[in-house]
């Protein structure tokens, strides 16, 4: 008999805040997000109807954009869709783990430099805060941030790896491979496993991430769409509150 119990990396997102990113999270109704400033990931339970939509519109805001991952349910009719990609999520099967001489630990103090490398190579979204969300390791050359790789969503007993990028000076000398390699090592000694998400038209990162010994689990799906900007909030049937008066942090 099949197993009724969803697995955590089948909503990543939400199973994350719900659990070891809970202090990040804030949540009206159904739907949780990640604060503003940490990352643009906001979950929706697998079946969302109705008044959950509504509920992201007045979490979000008219006009703001939400960002859903391993997410395949269309928004409403009125919704603007920015962006829909084919994605895939890939799980550690053979990772040749181990730490890497040459890699740093950056934090907080090292984000405008991580900035700068994310707006020069562009991985995915990188905010002020994402540094916050686990360890991020970079690689340096004549003391210029050219490499990092880090951790972004939490599932319990997960971690994915994210923020992989490398300046354009120093591409091919696998320093993106010693890194993937070195936050995997660090997941690991956690008793957690690593995974990750890649676009399924990034064919030369997926066949990177193959050659570690990562190995695909599912095919996803991304989607960034616009509340419209005429959304006014809505009663919400369950609770009766009108408003973002519901809108609560949790974990705090």
């Amino acid at each position: 008999m099949p197993d009724p119990t969803p697995h955590p990396l089948d909503n990543p997102a939400r199973a994350s805040l719900t659990g070891p990113h809970a202090h990040f999270a804030e949540r009206r109704g159904r739907i949780l997000r990640y604060l503003p400033d940490v990352t643009p990931w906001l979950a929706l339970p697998d079946e969302p109807d109705a008044q959950d939509w509504a509920d992201v519109a007045a979490l979000a805001g008219p006009g703001s954009p939400v960002t859903l991952t391993a997410f395949r349910e269309p928004p409403p009719a009125d919704w603007e869709i920015v962006f829909q990609a084919e994605g895939v999520q890939l799980v550690d099967d053979t990772v040749d783990a181990a730490p890497d001489p040459e890699a740093q630990l950056l934090g907080p103090a090292d984000v405008p430099e991580m900035l700068d490398l994310v707006e020069r190579t562009r991985p995915g979204p990188f905010l002020p805060r994402t540094v916050e969300l686990g360890t991020y390791l970079g690689i340096r050359r004549s003391g210029v941030l050219v490499a990092m790789a880090g951790e972004r969503l939490h599932p319990p007993g997960w971690t994915e790896i994210s923020g992989v990028c490398t300046d354009g000076s120093v591409r091919g000398q696998g320093l993106a491979s010693r890194l993937v390699r070195a936050v995997a090592h660090g997941i690991r000694e956690r008793g957690e496993t690593p995974f990750l998400h890649a676009a399924g038209s990034n064919t030369s990162a997926i066949r990177l991430y193959e050659s570690l010994g990562f190995a695909l689990r599912r095919r996803t799906a991304f989607l960034s769409a616009l509340v419209p900007a005429d959304a006014v909030p809505a009663v919400d049937a369950r609770t009766r509150d009108r408003g973002t008066g519901s809108l609560e942090q949790v974990g705090r």
